[in-house]
């Protein structure tokens, strides 16, 4: 696929600033925030796998709250912790939740951003886990308190970017 010239310079531009975060901060949070009602808007993180573990991934969240999600997550990460499938943390974003850590069985039809930095293409995507979160409730989606509808929080590996 060619690309005009225009947008080529665009991506260059943002592949470099992009670059300049990750060696800064170490990892960058990139936020996908969907057109249509058809597709949940997700964040994930770009750098960890630079750092030896997985991607993570949030669906369903506004920019602020995946953010800050994220990047507390990725603070702990970076220290050393390594999350595992079945793991559950605590996280406090405004109020007390949790999080179910998940393997990404899609990760090369979400990660887009960060096969571009690791130059991976879509089949040999860098790994994630998608961190799915407690309602106000305090159900995940698999139980039966879950109040958000089934839109608000897709199980892995159920949407496409």
């Amino acid at each position: 696929m060619s690309l005009d010239p225009q947008t080529t310079a665009w991506l260059d531009q943002e592949d470099a600033h992009l670059a300049r975060v990750i060696r800064r901060h170490r990892w960058a949070v990139q936020y996908v925030g969907c057109e249509d009602d058809e597709e949940p808007p997700f964040g994930y993180t770009i750098g960890l796998f630079g750092l030896g573990h997985p991607e993570l991934v949030v669906v369903g969240l506004g920019v602020d709250t995946a953010h800050a999600l994220l990047q507390r997550v990725a603070e702990d990460v970076a220290a050393g912790r390594d999350l595992v499938p079945g793991e559950l943390v605590r996280w406090d974003g405004g109020r007390p939740g949790q999080l179910f850590v998940e393997p990404s069985p899609n990760p090369g039809e979400v990660l887009l951003g960060a096969n571009r930095f690791y130059r991976r293409p879509p089949e040999h995507s860098v790994p994630a886990f998608q961190l799915t979160w407690t309602h106000e409730d305090g159900a995940f989606p698999w139980e039966p308190g879950w109040s958000c509808g089934p839109g608000c929080q897709p199980r892995p590996g159920t949407w496409r970017a």
